[in-house]
């Protein structure tokens, strides 16, 4: 029998309270929404474990086509925990990172819509300027610029 390979990474989910600002918050980034949808019934509650549950989701998509984040909002079940607060140096997921242009005027952009920086934007010798942000609902984001690519 052959060994199965790994084809690609669908998606990141990410667990939030309001599915609209997160498109918003998104959508400046640079992602766009792909598409939205309930997921419930019998088969969902077997595939999380959940049971009965009723979630909204928004599949939001990168400009290159090839990496997504899934936004879902529960319904049923309530969410019961809150790691949104969690420090950089957390065990499990923690952020996700994003390749941007111009990190400064992205990040003056972001500011706009809540976001806080969580240290300094800095520079990574003379490859990348790198920061952390707090975005919508406090969740933890990266962003890269690469240097030399203008």
């Amino acid at each position: 029998m052959a060994k199965s390979k790994l084809l690609r990474m669908d998606n990141v989910g990410i667990v939030v309270e309001s599915l609209e600002n997160a498109i918003a918050f998104f959508e400046e980034i640079g992602l766009k929404l792909e598409g939205r949808a309930f997921v419930e019934g019998e088969w969902a509650g077997r595939v999380t474990g959940l049971d009965s549950q009723r979630v909204e989701i928004a599949m939001m998509v990168t400009p290159d086509g090839h990496s997504r984040l899934e936004l879902s909002r529960f319904l049923t079940p309530p969410p019961v925990a809150d790691h949104r607060t969690a420090p950089v140096n957390s065990l499990g997921y923690l952020r996700v990172m994003f390749a941007v242009e111009d990190i400064d005027e992205l990040v003056s952009r972001l500011v706009k819509h809540g976001a806080k920086l969580v240290g300094d934007v800095v520079q990574y010798e003379n490859s990348y300027r790198l920061c952390y942000i707090r975005g919508v609902e406090g969740l933890l984001i990266g962003l890269a610029e690469q240097l030399g690519t203008k």
